[in-house]
This record gives structure tokens, sequence and C-alpha cells, in this order.
């Protein structure tokens, strides 16, 4: 507590405005033309996504014209918001800082200053464009490394390094090299670099997002998640600690970047766990772990979701049914972690004034779940029957229903006080009550309903459906002060003119966070380009498969812990976005090529999840691990000690991605019946807990050696039934590649039949693979093969590909043309059910509770 006290408030305020905002804050005039340029960034990137352009047929851009203004944007801001070095002034911008900001967003909007010139001299740049594109490059490395630290400049350094340096690499990655008008106008010219698929995405809806939940958190919606999970969970052992899991798994619904979740709740969850009794170490270690788990919580992902539509080449839905499990089990694998922490620490529950009876409680969960059920139920025939009825005008009856329960909602809640604020230097912590909490904020959950409605219901893009959301959550935020003044009767209500201006005064507030909240990610994003661009310059991708095959020897596990280690180290200070486009760009197409020449099927879902989950766990790994350090900087406590617990509490999400690498059951993939769907569920969350306890060496009382070495065993099979199997029943029987149409003719669409492949590498090296064709549409299993991307000629008794059709998933999963269908792999008919492998774990596991009560009641621990 002694070292909580250091911080004040303004100094806890300073540390969320030095991490998302900047930090400085010039007054006066430029501080006001400063939130006019950043509140105009936001209202432009509004714009841009609504249907507006086109309905007035005024702003209409095309993407790289969009792109070049929101880079304009981003480095003058990013010039103007972040100071050169920590002893910098926070209040007054030098003459440099000025200078660089007008230079660089001149830079930036190039392609939009001149883009008519430039498309009639495609690759033949002038001097001119040479110029503009080195310093450009320059300028913008300097604001990546102002808003988002030397993690992030020293690994786009590196890859710029390597284009220059290629015919001096080790013969494995060694490339011809790239001169330097090549360079520039490979980058900063075209959309291959800088103005790339990066850059794309923060234009067309993480910019939404970001403001999509500035705009929920100025509303009260973050204090408000926070104070129901408090009120939920206080009461529990460890109870601050499983606040902060649940607070930080709702956060990650809305928040783009782990080391956001953290600073955002972290002030408040932080110092309450340490006034409960855990240690600073321990109290950050929580966060950062909870904070870098809410960015693989569907429904959005850190918004790299939405890219795995494009990268995967599945629907929405599909992404966040298949990552929807891991993220689950992981968060409550976590929440037994801090519940075995205050077990083997003896920490008390917070009291609340009054203890509910068991009645009371059990009176209480049931009619909030199933409260929950019918809300759900209501909302989802409401709006369908709506849709039926109105039918063209379903939009605007849509909108109408959404205000008529706003104002009813608003009505309800402001018969009663404001939810308080929790103030972290209070050491006495009164717990609120759980329904009087929830009633407070039920409108809180229309913007999030429009969202993924729009998302999943309608099929709308996101940036569409980010748009609706936002437009949503800004009419809320500009009439939540009136509504307030006219529905509150304890005669403390402003009058109607002053709570308008007061809500846009809000709205401007929220446009204004929103853009100094993007400043450092668009500017990742940028210098993300410039590796992509990298990778695409010297075929880096290709030279990566090879590395890593030359390195791991062939061995498919030394391959994923090889891609697993780069995934850190390309990850660390990276935002999520970013970090998903260079993993998935870089080492996804590794772990496809390899793993199908090691004969493994691995859906290109498990793929892009497995590099995606450890590019996030950079942002706790030392010595670079931004959500530790933010952390431990709120709980005063050494990062380095931070990051390491935070590193050990986030085993069980690190064991996830290979799992999922060989069971890809556990992303919901494969299984026949709801009957497999719940058993699969409900053993992947006993193994999680298991892997837990047996990390902590504690389940009902401390382990010791032998107990965890079975906890560890029960965890394999429940996690890996599928091995046990193998050994004596193979997975695939194989056929005659001739019989293939034969076998397409009998699948589904969506169904996929696993062939081996043979042929040769760009090298000459001849290849066998496997790999699982998807069929599409067709009356017949040809057409279904060629709907799925795959055409095939008969050249004698051999089968050939003839044809792959560009971007799609037969493509991006290794099928090349010219390869020689060697056989089929069938299902084993004769392969018994690996459920059956779920008794002997069950019975491991609970052998070990049944010892560890034996020894509880003899009185030993």
């Amino acid at each position: 507590m002694a070292q909580l006290e250091k911080y004040s408030t303004e100094e806890l305020d300073q540390l969320v405005k030095e991490a998302d905002l900047g930090g400085r804050e010039p007054g006066g005039k430029i501080g006001l033309g400063l939130a006019v340029l950043a509140g105009a960034w936001s209202l432009f990137q509004v714009w841009y996504a609504s249907p507006l352009p086109f309905l007035f047929g005024f702003g209409i851009l095309n993407d790289t014209e969009a792109r070049a203004i929101h880079l304009a944007f981003a480095i003058f801001l990013a010039f103007c918001a972040f100071p050169a070095f920590k002893h910098s002034s926070r209040s007054v911008i030098p003459w440099s800082d000025w200078l660089l900001a007008l230079v660089g967003a001149f830079c930036g909007a190039y392609l939009f200053l001149f883009y008519n010139q430039l498309a009639l001299r495609p690759g033949s740049p002038t001097t001119m464009d040479i110029v503009v594109g080195v310093v450009g490059v320059a300028i913008m490395l300097e604001a990546t490394r102002r808003a988002m630290g030397f993690g992030m400049l020293v690994t786009t350094g590196l890859f710029m390094a390597f284009v220059f340096l290629g015919p001096y690499m080790p013969e494995v990655i060694q490339h011809r090299g790239a001169s330097l008008p090549r360079f520039i106008s490979h980058m900063w010219l075209t959309t291959e670099g800088v103005y790339g698929v990066a850059l794309g995405v923060s234009v067309q809806f993480i910019f939404l997002f970001v403001l999509f939940g500035t705009l929920l958190d100025i509303a009260g919606a973050g204090n408000y998640m926070l104070q129901v999970s408090l009120a939920t969970l206080g009461h529990l052992r460890g109870g601050p600690a499983k606040v902060a899991v649940v607070s930080s798994a709702l956060n990650g619904v809305v928040s783009g970047s782990s080391v956001s979740n953290v600073v955002s709740g972290g002030i408040f969850t932080i110092p309450l766990m340490k006034r409960t009794g855990y240690s600073g170490v321990k109290a950050g270690a929580i966060e950062a772990a909870a904070s870098i788990n809410g960015q693989i919580m569907p429904p959005v992902m850190g918004a790299a979701a939405f890219l795995m539509v494009e990268y995967v080449g599945i629907p929405y839905s599909e992404i966040v049914k298949h990552a929807a499990l891991p993220a689950v089990i992981s968060y409550m694998a976590l929440f037994y972690i801090v519940h075995l922490e205050a077990l083997k620490y003896d920490l008390q529950p917070l009291m609340r004034d009054r203890q509910p009876t068991w009645r009371e409680r059990a009176l209480g969960w049931a009619l909030g779940l199933s409260g929950t059920l019918v809300a759900f139920a209501a909302i989802y025939y409401a709006i369908t029957g709506v849709q039926y009825i109105a039918g063209d005008a379903a939009g605007w009856a849509l909108a109408a229903l959404a205000g008529v329960t706003y104002v009813l909602l608003m009505a309800y809640s402001s018969r009663y006080p404001d939810l308080a604020i929790d103030d972290p230097l209070v050491k006495e912590v009164k717990l609120p009550l759980p329904w009087p909490t929830v009633r407070a904020g039920l409108h809180f959950f229309i913007p999030i309903v429009v969202l993924l409605w729009c998302l999943m219901a309608e099929e709308l893009s996101p940036g569409l459906s980010a748009f609706w959301a936002t437009a949503t959550v800004m009419v809320m935020v500009v009439m939540q002060p009136l509504m307030l003044s006219i529905f509150r009767p304890d005669g403390k209500a402003e009058e109607a003119l002053c709570a308008l201006r007061r809500g846009l005064s809000d709205l401007w507030r929220g446009l204004v966070l929103g853009a100094r909240n993007m400043i450092g990610i668009g500017v990742a994003c940028a210098s993300a380009g410039l590796i992509v661009g990298v990778i695409t310059l010297t075929g880096m991708g290709l030279m990566m498969t090879d590395f890593v095959e030359l390195v791991s020897a062939g061995n498919i596990i030394v391959m994923l812990l090889l891609t697993a280690a780069i995934c850190l180290i390309i990850g660390a200070g990276v935002p999520t976005t970013a970090n998903y486009i260079l993993v998935a760009t870089l080492m996804a197409p590794v772990i496809v090529e390899l793993g199908s020449r090691s004969g493994l099927v691995i859906p290109l879902i498990a793929v892009h999840l497995f590099v995606f989950y450890f590019g996030i766990l950079a942002d706790v790994t030392p010595p670079v691990g931004l959500a530790s350090y933010a952390a431990a900087a709120i709980s005063g406590d050494d990062p380095n000690k931070t990051g390491l617990q935070a590193t050990w509490y986030s085993l069980r999400t690190t064991v996830l991605p290979f799992v999922f690498i060989f069971n890809p059951q556990i992303l919901l993939i494969g299984l026949g019946s709801w009957v497999d769907v719940v058993l699969v569920c409900v053993t992947a969350v006993a193994a999680s807990l298991l892997f837990a306890a047996a990390t902590m060496k504690w389940f009902r009382a401390r382990c010791t050696w032998p107990e965890v070495a079975v906890l560890l065993l029960a965890t394999f099979l429940f996690f890996r039934p599928d091995w046990v199997i193998d050994q004596f029943a193979p997975k695939y029987v194989s056929a005659p590649a001739s019989d293939i149409y034969k076998v397409a003719d009998g699948l589904q669409p969506e169904q996929w039949l696993v062939v081996g492949m043979a042929g040769e590498t760009l090298n000459g090296e001849v290849v066998t693979k496997t790999v699982a064709l998807p069929m599409g549409e067709g009356a017949t299993g040809r057409e279904r093969l060629r709907d799925g991307g795959v055409t095939l000629s008969q050249l004698g008794a051999d089968l050939e590909v003839a044809a792959v059709k560009f971007g799609s998933r037969a493509k991006k999963l290794g099928v090349e043309q010219g390869y020689k269908l060697v056989e089929l792999k069938l299902p084993n008919p004769a392969r018994p059910s690996s459920h059956w492998v779920f008794i002997p774990a069950a019975l491991l596991a609970w052998g070990v509770w049944w010892l560890q009560g034996l020894r509880l009641r003899r009185g030993r621990p």
C-alpha cells in the first residue's frame, strides 16, 4: 500500500495519457487547434465509413486516397501529442516538432495530393518522388518511435536493413537486394508497402472501433462494466482479481489494444487487488494476463477477427465460432488461477454491508440467468419481427425501435443514483449490490447489440457495422444528459438546453480522445506496412519457410516452437491488428507449408489463430512486454518480475495454440452433433483448469510433484485424445487418387477431402504434401472441387492440378499448379471414438482430488 500511495489520482491520470494519448497537452489556441484537428480526423473517418458520400455524391474517395489522408493526420498529430523524450515539455510544442509534423503530413498525403500524376507514371518515380519517400519513411519511423517505443522501431529497422543487406546474408536467406529508388517506389508510391493492407484496415474499421470504445467509455460504460464485475464477483475469495479478469474480458469486446486495456481498467483493479492482499507483482501480472486475453476474445479480437475473414476466406460468423471456445477456456483458467492464489495465501473476500443467504444468492443467480436468456430472446424476436413487418423500411423502423428502447431504459435507470467511480486510494472498499448496479446501465448494451447484429445477422462489412454502432453511441452520448434532465426525479437535473450543450461537449471530447487514441495505432500500422512491403519485395516468406525447415530438421514440434518464438519477437511492441498482419503474412504460410509436408492436416483458421496468439503474448513477455510494463507502472513494482509472473499465468494460453493445431475440435471443427460439441467444450474446460492447477501446484491443497505429473497427464488426455487412438488405429486409410470424383460426389459443400500430393518447389526440390481440399457448391464432385478453387486434369493414369483459383482457400492451404495427386486419405471407418479417452483422464483427475481430500481430512496440507 505504501508503494501505491506514491501515485496521486492526477499521476494515474497522467499515466493513462502517456500510454494512450501521448501526454502532451498544450494550452490556449494551440491546444484548441490540435483538438479541432483531432476532432476533424474522427469526423473524416465517420464520413468515409458511412453511406453518406454515395448518398450526396460528394467526398467519395478511393482506398488509396483515404489511406494517404489517414496517415497525414496520424503523423501530424504524433509529433504534436508525443514528446521526443521523457524530459521534453508536456505543454509546449517546439519548432522542430512543428516542422516534422508539417513535412511528415505533406509526405503522408503525397499520394492524395498528386494521385493523378503518379497514376500516369507507375514504376517511374521522379527525383521529387524519391525525396518525398525517403523523408516520409524517416519521419514516419520517428513518429513510430515516439508513439510506440523502440520495440516497433527496431523491428521495422531490421526488416528495412534486410532489403539492402540481402546479398551479404547467409545462403538460406540470401537475396539480390534492392536499390533505394526501387525500395522507395515499392514502399511509398504503391499499395504494397506503407499504404497497403495494414494501413487500409486502420482506415476502414480500426479507427471506428477505437472511436466506438472511446465514446462508450465517455458515456460511462467502462465504469459500468467494472462496477458490475465488482458487484457480482467482489464477495468471492480473490474477488478483486476476479473482477480484473471479467472486466478485462468485457473491455476486450471494444478495446483495440492490450496496453489500453491495462491502463483503462488497471488503474482501478490493480490498487483494489493490492488492498485485499495480492502483492504488487501478482496484481500487475493478473491484470496484464487478463488484458492480453481481451484481444483474443470474440467478437472483435482487437479488430483482428475482421482481417481473418480476408486472410482465411471464411465468413465472420465462422471466425467467431472457431475462436470462441479457446478464448473462453483461457479466461476460465485465469479465473481459476486467481482463485487458487487466493486459497494459497488465505486471502479473504470483500464483505458487503449485509450478507445474503444462500437461498437469496441462488434465487438471484436463477433470476439473473433466466432474465438474460429472456432478454436475448426478446431482442432477437423484436428485431426479426420489425424486419418482417416493416419490409423495405426496416432500417428506419429498427432505428425507431432502438430510440424507444433507449428512452425507456434511460427513464428506468434515471430513477436511481449514478454508479460511483472507485477511488484507488481509498482503503475501505464498499461492494455495490448486483441488481441495482446492473439496472443502472442497461442502455449501454444497445450499441453493442447494434454492432453484433450488423456483423453476424445482417453480415454487413466490419466498417459499415462499426459505423452504425458508432453512430448509435454518438446519439447516446449527446442525449444522455438530456434524458437525465427529463427523467431524474431528485430535482437536481439541469435545464434541457444546458444538458444538450453538455451532451454535445461530451461528444466532441469523445471525438478528440478517439483520434488521439488512434495516433499510435495509425503510425504503427504504417510501419507494419513497411515490414509487409519488405516481405513482398524480397520474397522473405519463401526464405522463412526454408529457414524454419532447415533449423527444425522437419520436426513438426520444433517447427511450431520456432514459429512461436519468431511470432513473439515480431509481435513485441506492436498493436494487435498490425501484429496479426505481420505474423499472418510472414509466419502463417510457414506452418501451412511445413505442416502439409509433415503429413499434418491443419485447418487454415487454426494456423492463423496460432500465430495470432503468440503475437499477442509478446505484450506480456519480457523484456519488451508493454502490457506488463503498463501494469507495473500502476502497481509500482518491478516490470520484469511482473512480466515473468504474467508469462507464467499465461502458460494456459500458450498451450492452446499447440492443442488446436493437433486437435482442431477445440475450434469446434469436425464435430458431428451437439453431443460432441458439449463433450468437447466440457473436457476442454476441464483440461484447462487441470493445467492451471498443475502450473500453480495447487488443487484442493498443495500438490506434490507426482500429483503435478498426474494432472499434466490428465490434461494431455483431455486435450489430445486423438493421439492415444492414433497409436493403434490410424486416422485415415489410403484410396486410389483416381476415385477422387466418386468420393467428392458424396461430400457436401464446406466439407473437406484429404489428399496426398507430390510436386517440385521453385528450387527443384521434390516434396510430398497432405492437403485438405475444400468442397464448394455444385451438382457433381468435379464442380464442387472447381468451385472450391481446384481444377484437375487427367494425364494418362495420373491426376494433376491444372489450375488453382487465386485467393481461394485451396491456394492458401498450399495447393500448387502442376502437383500430382498420389492418394486419397479417407476417414478410417474402424477407428473408435476418441471420446473414450476422456474416461481415464477423468479418473486420473478424480484420483488426485480424492487423495488430496484424504490428506486434508488427516490434517496434513
